[in-house]
């Protein structure tokens, strides 16, 4: 009996290994991805119709006069071809071929804008690689790790940001780009309209000056490899090397500072002395001989502003004799 269940058990054992590797090869055969593949079906257009340039598609409509006017002074509508004289960029880049749309556009006036691309039903996907057809790594570095980003993963296009039709700069004024970024960034928002903040409500900085919203090899999207990196472009005095460094201070700003907005002075995450203190003992020191308790001297803690005594907190080449402004422990 034991030999019976033996053979059974290996028996078994043999159907399971041949499933696995059944399916471990059906799970590495090559398999197109669908929804890439339909994307690309969408993005030809109307199989059907014919490309017929920009002068045939408008000289019918004139609702779209000052659209085709800024688009032809925008850095798109600059891009012409040196060997045939012909626009590399044009309506029907994006819109698809327009033939069948003015097909009886001369007796009725009005174009059948429903053999165009339904750009506004894409969703976000197919939208970015309509642009990606053009903007690829080799036009557009920053544009490599897209399809990776925080963006894109959370259904954010290019149509979100770039409004192509609103004049000729084709991208969001850096005077816009505040109160874009803050209808998701909710919490940025509040940060900024702390007491303490970095001037991007003022339009003196924008959010781009920091954060590549493309993509970046970087935490939080910054254009440095560390925060410090970031914030010395323009803090230049606090960049360093120093002979006597704070060592909290050599790579991370945020350490210290909430870098959009504080309720504290300087943009502290905690105000002092209590963020010094999270690291660092309180001073103490004794009383005038009449405060005494038992014949005692009292002991005091200095609980003050730590800044008042340590002026150069984020480093310093310059000893003193008496620890002022250092950070040497005596």
């Amino acid at each position: 009996m034991p030999v019976r269940l033996l053979f059974l058990a290996a028996a078994i054992g043999t159907v399971a290994f041949m499933a696995a590797c059944s399916d471990l090869a059906s799970l590495r055969a090559s398999r197109p991805i669908a929804p890439i593949q339909d994307y690309e079906t969408f993005l030809v257009g109307n199989l059907e119709a014919d490309y017929v340039g920009d002068e045939n598609c408008l000289k019918s409509c004139h609702t779209h006069d000052r659209i085709a006017r800024d688009f032809k002074l925008s850095v798109h509508g600059d891009q012409i071809s040196s060997e045939t004289g012909l626009p590399l960029v044009n309506c029907e880049s994006c819109h698809g071929p327009g033939s069948l749309a003015i097909a009886n556009a001369g007796t009725n006036k009005v174009c059948d804008f429903k053999t165009l691309l339904p750009l506004d039903e894409f969703p976000a996907q197919a939208q970015a690689m309509l642009c990606l057809k053009c903007h690829s790594a080799a036009s557009t570095p920053n544009l490599a790790n897209w399809n990776g980003s925080v963006h894109a993963m959370n259904d954010v296009s290019c149509f979100s940001c770039h409004k192509l039709h609103q004049g000729p700069q084709q991208k969001v004024d850096r005077h816009e780009q505040q109160e874009m970024c803050e209808g998701c960034h909710q919490k940025i928002k509040m940060e900024f309209a702390q007491f303490s903040h970095h001037p991007v409500p003022e339009h003196k900085i924008a959010c781009t000056d920091c954060h590549d919203p493309h993509n970046s090899n970087n935490p939080f999207n910054l254009k440095g490899v560390t925060t410090k990196a970031v914030c010395t472009r323009c803090h230049m005095e606090y960049q360093g090397p120093f002979v006597y460094e704070h060592a909290d201070v050599t790579e991370d700003c945020g350490n210290c500072h909430n870098p959009h907005g504080s309720p504290n002075d300087n943009l502290l995450d905690v105000a002092q002395p209590f963020l010094c203190l999270q690291c660092h003992a309180g001073h103490h020191g004794s009383r005038s001989p009449q405060g005494t308790l038992n014949n005692t001297p009292m002991k005091q803690a200095f609980f003050t502003r730590c800044t008042d005594c340590h002026s150069a907190i984020h480093g310093t080449d310059t000893p003193s004799v008496h620890g002022r402004g250092t950070f040497i422990a005596r």
